[in-house]
């Protein structure tokens, strides 16, 4: 057995992960068996064909690693092919926002790398509830619901993911096969093989721009996190395609406050709609690919820089995000996601996978460093976070909330910090943000002062308290060798397990 800790946000997840650390597991093995079965429980927030971004902090390593399992655009998506199709803008949903999946390849550069198991102990959980099936959480039947209209368009996605009520059971025979073929056989079959060959029939039927040369040839990357200084820690975020240097920005500039600056309530709150003004635009104008384009860190990462203009914003999104820690000192913070609720809605054919939607974060506008172009990655909103103190690490930290990720974020590293909460307290607090687009400011009807705040700034509104649309987060602290603290969010369906 290995001691160790994780944080989901879904119970079944954290229990999978937990199995996995008590059969020996570590902390990656047992991010991956979680993620899994996120992917089959969480249908609306994640699924094996989305994209997925990871922090690992190696036992006895002084930094983090990061892997990008970012998937590209296909050879032949084109803002041409898109204004062909009759689209002015990128399209939300439907087969042309289909890029290539990254999930399934990168857990198997984690196992690779970090894992102490094969992949097919940390498939078993996922298999076991996509097979016999899961219960429905208010959650999910909540999404089902919303979604019905437009996944009834798509045969399988109707089949699959009709609407039900909470406590019914559901299942995904297919993707269960699936599952299990990875388990056996890693991730060949998905991205050359029968599984591959379905995605890219489907996709075909229904005018998507994928081609079996992008699937076969696609590879998570290696990446040096940005690190940056906040006190007398040092924060770890995913470097570009990722939106990471706005988080970034937002803490750099949130550590000039003064020691009453962080308390929730108006003052707090006008900083943050600022703030997020200001690094949100510095994002529109240069966060793309890094292969494509040169992304400068610095106007990021220099308080003083300030930038001119409006922001366009992003699409929000549906995430998942967990961490995991280990008594070896391995550390990982993880997220994973299909964009929207759903995704596309598009089913690959006989393998119970659901597409993601990635590509609707691209633009269409001539010179953009987003627009769309064959085999490039699009800029993403997801973003796993890690914090070191004295060279090791200290906390692992993330959400989900697409465009407000980093607004969301930031709060939860602050109320660690500077309010000094624990992790549970810390993501559980009321919070704020501004929607995508930039347009008002959500407020949590239970926040500090909630009426007062959503009067003093234009557009503020109220929202239920622990409201979905503020974000899922979760967070752990390292207190020591074979110590730790976490906090799974509230608003989420999740838990913590320490083993």
């Amino acid at each position: 057995m290995t001691r160790g800790i994780i944080a989901t946000p879904h119970r079944l997840a954290s229990d999978a992960g937990a199995s996995v650390l008590r059969a020996g597991g570590n902390a990656v093995d047992a991010a991956i068996a979680a993620d899994a079965v996120l992917c089959v429980v969480y249908p609306h927030m994640t699924s094996i064909g989305g994209d997925l971004f990871a922090l690992v902090w190696p036992a006895g390593a002084d930094r983090p690693v990061g892997l990008a399992g970012a998937g590209r655009a296909g050879a032949r998506a084109t803002a041409d092919a898109v204004l062909a199709a009759g689209h002015e803008t990128m399209p939300v949903r439907g087969p042309l926002t289909v890029t290539v999946p990254g999930t399934v390849e990168a857990w198997g550069r984690l196992v690779e790398r970090f894992g102490s198991f094969g992949m097919e102990p940390l498939m078993a959980a996922a298999v076991e509830h996509a097979r016999d099936g899961y219960p429905v959480t208010e959650g999910l039947a909540t999404a089902l619901s919303e979604e019905a209209e437009w996944l009834l368009r798509e045969a399988d996605a109707a089949r699959l993911f009709p609407p039900l009520k909470a406590g019914m059971a559901l299942r995904n025979p297919e993707l269960a096969v699936t599952l299990e073929a990875i388990g056996c056989d890693g991730f060949h079959d998905f991205y050359r093989g029968s599984v591959a060959r379905a995605i890219v029939e489907t996709l075909e039927r229904r005018g998507g721009l994928l081609t079996a040369e992008d699937l076969s040839g696609h590879r998570s990357a290696w990446v040096e996190p940005v690190a940056f200084p906040y006190r007398e820690l040092t924060v770890y975020q995913m470097p570009p395609p990722t939106q990471g240097l706005c988080a970034a920005g937002m803490l750099r500039r949130f550590e000039r406050l003064g020691p009453d600056g962080f308390q929730p309530g108006v003052a707090f709150a006008r900083e943050l709609v600022g703030l997020r003004d200001a690094v949100y635009l510095l994002r529109d104008r240069h966060i793309g690919d890094p292969d494509f384009v040169d992304v400068p860190w610095q106007p990021f990462l220099d308080p003083d820089h300030v930038a001119a203009g409006t922001t366009a914003g992003v699409p929000d999104g549906d995430t998942v995000y967990l961490c995991a820690a280990d008594e070896h000192g391995t550390v990982v913070s993880l997220i994973q996601s299909v964009a929207e609720a759903f995704g596309s809605g598009v089913v690959a054919q006989g393998t119970g996978v659901l597409l993601q939607n990635r590509g609707m974060y691209f633009r269409l506008t001539p010179g953009h460093v987003n627009r769309i172009e064959p085999r490039k990655r699009t800029m993403h909103t997801l973003i796993p976070a890690m914090a070191a103190r004295g060279g090791r690490c200290w906390a692992a930290f993330g959400c989900m909330g697409g465009d407000g990720q980093p607004q969301v974020q930031s709060q939860v590293f602050l109320n660690l910090v500077e309010r000094g909460l624990e992790p549970s307290a810390a993501v559980a607090a009321p919070r704020v943000r501004v929607p995508a687009g930039g347009d008002g400011l959500w407020v949590e009807a239970d926040y500090p002062d909630a009426g007062e705040v959503a009067r003093s700034l234009p557009g503020g509104r109220l929202v239920p308290a622990r409201s979905s649309s503020l974000g899922h987060a979760a967070a752990l602290v390292v207190d020591g060798p074979g110590r730790w603290r976490a906090g799974s969010d509230p608003r989420s369906d999740g838990s913590v397990v320490q083993v």
